[in-house]
């Protein structure tokens, strides 16, 4: 993609936290049959020292079958968004000289993609992607509360993805090339919308604002 530098993340801590804070990711490959997208949740883990991303698919599906095991693959994870309205920067109301943008954070993850059949590393599979969603619930739901010869039909009727990460990169646009007045006008602007999605980018500007106070841009060198 392409990633002005004001608007790179460089920050390891940062890419893998959106991962984790919005797992369900794009997975997009390439086969004789051309481009194709599939849409899955997904877990980052480590293995043997080294980060990797941990999903499944319906064994209907064909992926697996027309995208050879060992493919280079690109996973995209979307973080908040939002429209970016003119009426929020002060310079726009003394010279006029503004447009709309779109604020928004994303990763992209490169990768090796292997296919697993595995019922235990399936099985371990679900039961962590399962833990991390239920987390929150009242009543956490957890494969044991299902009758265990039913989870066991069901293992069969999935295919494991696993893919080393090769490459992980971060685009966190958030206003960097406004001025300071700019920035504080859209997060004060965004701050009011009732749209979740607005907060959040109103929060994120806002911790980049802090950070421009220091330093000349947001991201940093830290891999």
């Amino acid at each position: 993609m392409h990633n002005p530098k004001n608007f790179q993340q460089h920050n390891r801590a940062q890419l893998e936290g959106l991962i984790r804070d919005y797992p369900f990711a794009t997975l997009i490959t390439h086969s004789e049959s051309g481009l194709e997208a599939n849409h899955l949740p997904t877990l980052i883990c480590e293995k043997d020292g080294r980060k990797v991303l941990q999903a499944h698919i319906a064994k209907v599906n064909p992926l697996w079958k027309t995208v050879a095991d060992g493919s280079d693959v690109l996973v995209v994870f979307n973080g908040p968004n939002c429209y970016i309205s003119p009426n929020h920067y002060p310079t726009k109301q003394e010279t006029g000289k503004a447009v709309p943008t779109w604020n928004y954070v994303v990763v992209h993850v490169k990768g090796v993609m292997s296919y697993i059949q595995d019922k235990d590393w399936l099985l371990g599979m679900i039961n962590r992607l399962t833990e991390q969603h239920e987390a929150e619930q009242e009543t956490p739901w957890s494969t044991a509360d299902a009758p265990e010869e039913f989870i066991q039909k069901m293992l069969p009727a999935i295919v494991g993805l696993e893919i080393e990460i090769t490459a992980i990169t971060g685009q966190w646009k958030l206003s960097q090339n406004q001025p300071e007045r700019n920035r504080l006008g859209v997060i004060a602007g965004l701050s009011c919308e009732r749209e979740e999605q607005y907060r959040k980018i109103a929060e994120l500007v806002k911790s980049g604002t802090q950070e421009q106070g220091n330093t000349p841009a947001i991201t940093t060198t830290e891999n």
